[in-house]
């Protein structure tokens, strides 16, 4: 489900104007590089992107009638987050990720299970995101979610 695009500006006018383009920007990013079959909502004061109950009707564990979750972002108030539940379920793609964050970035990684913490939102590593979105498809992520919850 793609999001109306009154939606997007509507959700982006209600972040603080110093973010706002920062934001899109990481938006864009994910959205450019996202495999295919994954829905944008808006989920609380997070832009999220999910695989939807008509593709995994199984959904997510905690609650069965709701999309399985895989990446959400969010304009907090000193920083801005990434979470990613591929990197936490999946040691192979944290260690990728945590060995190429310092060639992307002058900054330390900033991270805890799934989240991803971005202090210097003006030195965000695009193009870095764009590759760590672009590496899960929709039938990787089910296999990992499987495998990682289901027992």
């Amino acid at each position: 489900m793609k999001l109306e695009t009154s939606d997007i500006k509507n959700f982006m006018a209600q972040l603080p104007d110093d973010k706002q383009s920062i934001f899109k920007q990481l938006r864009q990013t994910i959205v450019d590089n996202i495999p295919n079959g994954f829905d944008e909502v808006i989920s609380g004061k997070m832009l999220a992107y999910q695989i939807p109950l008509s593709t995994y009707p199984d959904g997510y564990h905690c609650t069965d009638d709701t999309p399985l979750p895989f990446v959400s972002i969010a304009c907090q108030k000193n920083f801005m987050a990434l979470y990613h539940m591929g990197i936490y379920m999946d040691s192979v793609l944290l260690d990728w990720f945590e060995e190429q964050y310092p060639k992307h970035s002058k900054y330390k990684l900033n991270m805890g299970k799934s989240c991803i913490r971005f202090k210097k939102i003006d030195a965000i590593p695009f193009e870095l995101v764009g590759e760590l979105m672009a590496k899960i498809s929709v039938e990787d992520y089910i296999a990992t979610y499987e495998k990682a919850f289901k027992k």
